[in-house]
């Protein structure tokens, strides 16, 4: 009984707690402010006698960079612990410049933070008065009435304007803290020069796949159909030349499928005039093991990302069926947030090891076009692959 009470309690302080954490983030931001200003006076005063004596210019330059850098920690920690705010940049990679910056604008959120609680506090003050006037009887019904409305409305409007000041504390956060369009343009230059170099290490992977299928599956079988073929035309009987040409036949059948299947490597036709989910149908009715398809797709994705889903679907399922042992994969593919997320998901043993040849090639080949691949495979199973591509 004393345990639930005190479940109970710390559920009552939590949501107390909850609802304090916004105009406690606000009022400290105001205090924070005062502090930001003083290091911003302390610091152009700095850098003034620097320009009467050079030498101690790095040395300036290094405090300002040290405190600011404290600074906007602090920043950080306060928005993320009192305003919930989320998803903002890390503040140890912003350079001194943009740390100065933000601190200057953060000045405009604890002016306005600290107008808003003035104005509170005044509106508390009258309050009062109007509570002393109407406990004394100064007042009529319709006076004290109407001051109430008055009030509420006021406060009101007060509530709002500190939401709003915290909303403009974490916007300023998120603008400024972020990297410079040089940063981001040379963060997505890098991106991009890794990107192609993945691309090009797995397409040469590929090809290095192709030629050992060809060599090893395709070129051994017409190898052994053409001796076939010679020991029909060599037999005296007709009906042991009968038996092995049908034998011949059959293995130009086989070896029509095997070379079917590396042509889909290379280049999945069925796509040209079918969409993702039926290729997958036809890929899933030559599989050994029983494959479960959903495909909710609103509209048909562009070609490339088709192509890139139809490799990793099929790598996901070769794995399945030669190395996990899985006794059902099921694969299912929609759309959710802007991304077209592929969740394949097999039963066997796992095991599955994401550096490999075939899964690292596709992680790659995914990455090209802005995605993320994960795999989670753990000893003993399942196996799950996960693909998100951006829609366009």
């Amino acid at each position: 009984m004393g345990r639930a009470g005190e479940v109970v309690g710390d559920r009552h302080t939590t949501r107390w707690w909850d609802r304090l954490r916004l105009p406690v983030g606000v009022a400290v931001g105001i205090a924070t402010a005062a502090v930001e200003i003083t290091f911003l006076a302390v610091a152009a005063v700095a850098f003034s006698v620097c320009a009467f004596a050079p030498a101690a210019g790095r040395r300036v330059a290094d405090l300002t960079n040290g405190y600011g850098r404290r600074l906007v920690r602090m920043e950080h920690r306060r928005l993320a612990g009192l305003l919930a705010a989320t998803d903002l940049p890390a503040p140890n990679a912003v350079t001194t410049r943009r740390q100065v910056g933000y601190l200057a604008a953060r000045l405009l959120p604890g002016t306005l933070g600290l107008l808003a609680y003035a104005v509170l506090g005044v509106g508390l003050v009258l309050a009062g008065i109007v509570l002393r006037a109407a406990v004394r009887g100064e007042l009529t019904l319709l006076d004290a009435l109407s001051q109430i409305a008055v009030g509420a409305v006021l406060l009101l409007l007060n509530v709002q304007a500190v939401v709003s000041i915290a909303a403009l504390d974490i916007r300023l956060a998120r603008r400024l803290l972020g990297p410079g369009s040089r940063a981001e343009l040379t963060r997505r230059v890098h991106e991009l020069t890794t990107s192609r170099a993945g691309v090009i290490a797995a397409v040469d992977a590929e090809r290095q796949r192709i030629e050992r299928d060809l060599h090893d599956g395709l070129q051994q079988r017409l190898v052994a159909l053409g001796m076939l073929l010679g020991r029909a035309r060599r037999a005296r009987d007709a009906d042991r030349t009968h038996a092995l040409l049908a034998q011949a036949h059959e293995d130009v059948q086989r070896a029509i499928e095997e070379l079917r299947q590396v042509a889909w490597r290379v280049y999945p036709s069925a796509l040209d005039g079918s969409d993702l989910g039926e290729v997958l149908a036809i890929v899933a009715r030559g599989s050994d093991v029983p494959v479960r398809i959903r495909c909710e797709l609103p509209v048909r994705p562009e070609r490339q990302l088709e192509t890139v889903l139809y490799f990793v679907a099929c790598e996901a399922l070769t794995n399945a069926a030669k190395h996990a042992a899985a006794t059902l994969v099921t694969i299912d593919i929609g759309v959710r947030d802007g991304w077209i997320r592929m969740c394949v998901h097999d039963d066997g043993g796992g095991g599955a090891e994401p550096t490999g040849r075939g899964l690292s090639g596709l992680a790659r080949r995914v990455a090209a076009l802005d995605g993320r691949l994960r795999v989670t495979s753990p000893a003993g199973g399942p196996t799950t692959v996960l693909t998100e591509l951006p829609c366009g």
